[in-house]
């Protein structure tokens, strides 16, 4: 059985691709690298559409989020330790070494793809064997509507968790190698210019920013808790909720100020939340152990189950234990995020207008 497009989503997954074509080249071509980042959260936000016209609705919103939000900011963030302009790039004959493996690997790709399945095909082997099982099963075992859910937090939850303690590396790493706060602070000389550049600063400058955003900044931190308490039944979960979250503590520090947001979320919660994070995925999972399962066996989560007993429509189970995960997930995503941002933007003075 093969797929069909319907002419309308034919045309768009050809212009969406064309958009992403036309986007690569100007990235390519720039030398600001503030015009850079901000095309490559445009670049994202394409391709997030573009998911979204392929059904991968889970995949386009974590590209939205992560792609197009919280690696855009930290971008930003990063790049205001380094230079504005790229250096001017060799002409093309000095470079055909890297022209020659790019263009040798984008042929075995092509050639590689010839034999892949037809899009959405019934025989392709992720819908005929796993893929067929996750869905014909999730109803019975797991009993969330949403089996992307289902997958990632029960019948791969092992393998979440590793990921989940791999995020958890890179906050540890991004502060050991640029530091964190006042330490990251004092490393740019920071400590003699803040209060001149407290009485620069006009509180008036960006007014519609500042009333905008504080309207915004509780509604996107209210949405990532929506995300992540609904992930079971919609597109979301955990991880898209970190970010979203994270995105909010980040947007108050862009509009009012690196020193405001560590305030308003001082530094020592986001070092502990994120080892708090892994900590509430990784007890989950005990706590299934102590019950007499295995780890993260969420059918152990109350006590032995008994047998021969009907879940009926929710299997609470395990829907209690995709919650609990889930919570040590946002925990542990949105304050790593955070404390790789305080590492980035905290090595800098406030930036003004001009100076971008």
């Amino acid at each position: 059985m093969e797929a069909h497009f319907s002419p309308s989503v034919l045309i768009a997954n050809i212009v969406l691709m064309a958009m992403l074509g036309v986007i690569t080249i100007a990235i390519i071509r720039l030398r600001s690298l503030f015009a850079i980042v901000m095309l490559g959260g445009v670049y994202s936000l394409v391709s997030a559409a573009w998911f979204q016209a392929m059904d991968a609705v889970d995949v386009s919103f974590t590209e939205a989020a992560v792609g197009a939000g919280i690696s855009t900011t930290l971008f930003l963030a990063a790049m205001l330790l380094t230079v504005r302009t790229a250096k001017p790039s060799k002409p093309i004959k000095k470079r055909w070494a890297p022209l020659a493996v790019v263009l040798a690997t984008g042929a075995a790709l092509v050639y590689a793809s010839v034999d892949l399945p037809v899009f959405g095909s019934a025989e392709a082997p992720a819908n005929a064997h796993v893929g067929k099982a996750y869905i014909e099963a999730t109803p019975s075992d797991v009993g969330t509507p949403n089996i992307v859910t289902a997958v990632l937090a029960s019948y791969r939850g092992f393998d979440t968790f590793g990921e989940t303690v791999v995020v958890f590396a890179a906050g540890v790493a991004v502060i050991l190698l640029i530091g964190f706060g006042e330490r990251a602070r004092a490393a740019s000389d920071w400590r003699g210019k803040d209060e001149e550049q407290d009485e620069n600063f006009s509180d008036d400058s960006h007014l519609i920013l500042r009333v905008v955003s504080k309207f915004l900044i509780p509604l996107i931190a209210i949405f990532a808790f929506y995300v992540h308490f609904h992930g079971e039944y919609s597109p979301g979960g955990g991880f898209q909720a970190g970010v979203i979250f994270a995105v909010a503590v980040m947007l108050y520090a862009l509009i009012f100020g690196l020193k405001a947001a560590m305030t308003a979320f001082p530094p020592v919660w986001a070092r502990a939340g994120a080892a708090i994070g892994v900590a509430i995925y990784g007890m989950t999972g005990i706590i299934c152990m102590i019950n007499g399962g295995d780890f993260l066996d969420y059918d152990y989560i109350f006590g032995p189950p008994v047998e021969g007993a009907h879940h009926g429509h929710h299997n609470w189970p395990q829907i209690t234990g995709i919650i609990g995960v889930e919570v040590g997930v946002v925990v542990a995503v949105a304050c790593v995020m955070i404390t790789a941002f305080y590492a980035f933007a905290g090595r800098v003075p406030e930036i003004r207008d001009e100076d971008w």
